[in-house]
């Protein structure tokens, strides 16, 4: 319903007969609820820049809606790889990485437990931290649709800065793209090479497990 040519009625409701005036508050009031509706339909989410394919969707709900799976606040707990199977494999379709990486990633940071929660702060399957959440758009991160969407386009943003390696873009993704940078690769933390190597572990057995459905790791 456009609002184009009842502007102006608020305005021209002063000096009114009480009916037109009542008349003129009425569309006030409608005018200022289609505002918000429109506020909160266009999702005032903040979008990051994904260095992925052409055909990634344009925004976070787009996303959410191609992968047939809307957020649903409740769902928490313990999960199987096999029960967001069909979320890992569309999120990284979508975003142009190998779904075995994913599914190595989500193992290693959250053991497939979407309630999962670090003492650093990181939240759900994908582990993000608060402040990447907000700058992916994931606004419930132990959502299990979000966490992936929000996982796979991090890890996609990290393989673009690192020209598609991916020990790099998983080292980025633990220890920070800043740190990949100061060492021109893996950087010398016991962690995050333990953490790169697991990852690429769990990929290794998920791709011999799914030869199907997987692509080319650069390690």
């Amino acid at each position: 319903m456009s609002t184009q040519g009842i502007s102006a009625a608020p305005a021209a409701a002063a000096g009114a007969p009480a009916g037109e005036l009542a008349i003129a508050q009425r569309i006030e009031q409608l005018q200022t609820l289609i505002a918000e509706v429109r506020g909160t339909a266009g999702g005032a989410r903040p979008q990051a820049t994904v260095a992925a394919s052409s055909s990634a969707p344009t925004s976070f709900a787009s996303a959410l809606a191609a992968a047939g799976s809307p957020a649903s606040a409740g769902e928490e707990g313990s999960g199987s790889a096999a029960q967001y199977e069909p979320l890992i494999q569309s999120a990284a379709a979508r975003y142009g990485i190998d779904p075995a990486v994913l599914h190595g990633l989500i193992e290693q940071e959250s053991g497939f437990n979407a309630s999962a929660q670090s003492g650093a702060g990181a939240m759900g399957l994908t582990q993000l931290m608060p402040g990447t959440a907000s700058t992916l758009g994931v606004r419930n991160p132990f959502d299990p649709a979000e966490a992936i969407e929000g996982g796979a386009r991090y890890l996609a943003q990290m393989m673009g800065q690192f020209g598609g390696n991916v020990s790099d873009a998983l080292a980025a993704y633990n220890a920070g793209p800043g740190a990949v940078s100061q060492y021109g690769g893996v950087p010398p933390y016991a962690e995050t090479q333990s953490y790169v190597s697991k990852v690429l572990g769990y990929a290794e057995g998920y791709r011999q497990a799914h030869p199907q459905t997987t692509g080319a790791v650069l390690a």
